[in-house]
């Protein structure tokens, strides 16, 4: 209550706002600058000024003295107060000012800021509501009277005439107080189901949001092992490599210095050979008849001797040759295999990987090897028969791929083999 009363002291009396930057008169009379400029400004012709409130006149136009007490008062009674919604919606009455409007009366069709709200009429008749823009769509289109009943039948909202004398003559209606009582009983029904969807919703959401993070954390942990089960095989598979090429290397460096020893003995064999050469060269290139006769009687059991010995010599060379071989490619690729059979075998340990497991073997007798039968009994065999003693009833269907390519006998159901023969 002392709030109002003290809203009406700082009220203009000019624009009924609180004043904004306000200033006094020589009377004591304080108006918003504004306003009171405004008022002074349609008193230039007069001859006379004179004050809105109190009519105290003045010769020459006052000076407005700026009220700095009250101009603090009113900044701090503005800062206190809770600040409203702005709706778009202005007083009626507040013609210099534009106020927004706290209520709208139906029955006055006018917006009432707070001020033109405290001295409106309070009779029942004057239905205040929330500030409404347009109160057109409160009245009936055809009869321009305002919609006070509500027909049940067609739905719809209608005045006083319709419900007498226009399309809804004699049909059930209600006022619209109560008519909105009855529906607002069926939207808080609605509203109840609304929010049990809405909970369901809500409560399968999160078991949405629970289940993408669970399979996140599950993708990051699996993501972690596998990157991990790749970094142990890189490991493994380098270390292979090294061990590997350390293989090919040793029998490189091995054939290497077999073959670099065969070399210095042809290097010795070809000197030889080229001394032996050039002192034929020598005989043949002689003019005496009787030295060429008696330096070869001389030589030629030591050239004979070579003869052979080079004979001798080759055969060992061939034989040492043959020896050396080559790079043993089976011996790697089997090491290899191996080792890497080893790798697969520990990761999988380490990991807990699962290991594939024995299944049911399905054999398609039409997709059977030329060379294969299926025993036709309550337990199954694979045998092996030659194109002489093969059963009249295989075919040879082309084009397609065959199972049982190797000569064996295998059981159906164990997938055991039984039993190889030579293809």
């Amino acid at each position: 209550m002392a709030s109002a009363d003290l809203r009406e002291e700082l009220n203009c009396s000019i624009c009924l706002n609180i004043y904004t930057d306000p200033v006094m008169l020589s009377c004591g009379h304080n108006f918003c600058r504004v306003c009171i400029g405004n008022v002074l400004d349609t008193q230039e012709g007069a001859g006379v000024y004179a004050c809105p409130e109190c009519r105290a006149e003045f010769e020459e136009r006052p000076v407005l003295q700026r009220n700095l007490k009250l101009c603090n008062i009113a900044e701090y009674f503005l800062s206190a107060q809770p600040e409203k919604e702005d709706s778009g919606i202005f007083c009626t009455y507040c013609v210099h000012t534009p106020v927004p409007a706290a209520k709208t009366c139906l029955l006055c069709e006018a917006s009432l800021c707070d001020v033109h709200l405290s001295v409106h009429s309070k009779s029942a008749e004057h239905v205040l509501t929330d500030p409404i823009s347009s109160l057109e769509n409160r009245k009936c289109s055809v009869h321009k009277e305002p919609l006070k009943y509500y027909c049940s039948q067609d739905a719809t909202c209608v005045c006083v005439t319709c419900m007498i004398l226009g399309d809804h003559k004699g049909h059930q209606v209600y006022p619209v107080n109560e008519a909105s009582g009855q529906e607002k009983e069926k939207i808080i029904i609605f509203l109840e189901k609304l929010t049990l969807n809405l909970e369901e919703t809500e409560q399968k959401l999160q078991n949405l949001q629970k289940r993408k993070s669970y399979a996140q954390d599950k993708a990051d942990n699996v993501t972690e092992k596998v990157s991990a089960i790749f970094r142990d095989i890189r490991e493994q598979l380098e270390s292979l490599e090294k061990r590997a090429l350390s293989e090919i290397s040793r029998q490189e460096e091995q054939i290497s210095l077999r073959v670099s020893e065969l070399i210095q003995q042809l290097e010795i064999k070809k000197e030889d050979l080229t001394r032996k050469m050039g002192h034929i060269e020598e005989l043949c290139n002689m003019t005496d008849p009787l030295t060429v006769l008696q330096r070869w009687q001389a030589d030629s059991a030591d050239f004979n001797e070579t003869e052979k010995e080079y004979h001798m010599e080759r055969a060992r060379f061939d034989e040492t040759f043959n020896a050396i071989g080559n790079l043993d490619k089976v011996l790697i690729s089997l090491n290899l295999q191996h080792e890497l059979n080893d790798i697969i075998a520990d990761v999988t340990e380490k990991n807990g990987l699962q290991k594939p497991s024995a299944s049911e073997l399905v054999l398609d007798v039409n997709m059977a090897a030329n060379d294969i039968y299926v025993t036709n009994d309550s337990y199954p065999t694979v045998e092996y028969f030659n194109n002489a003693s093969r059963p009249s009833t295989f075919q040879d269907f082309s084009g397609q791929h065959y199972w049982g390519q190797r000569s064996m006998t295998w059981d159906s159901i164990t997938g055991i083999e039984l039993g190889t023969n030579s293809v």
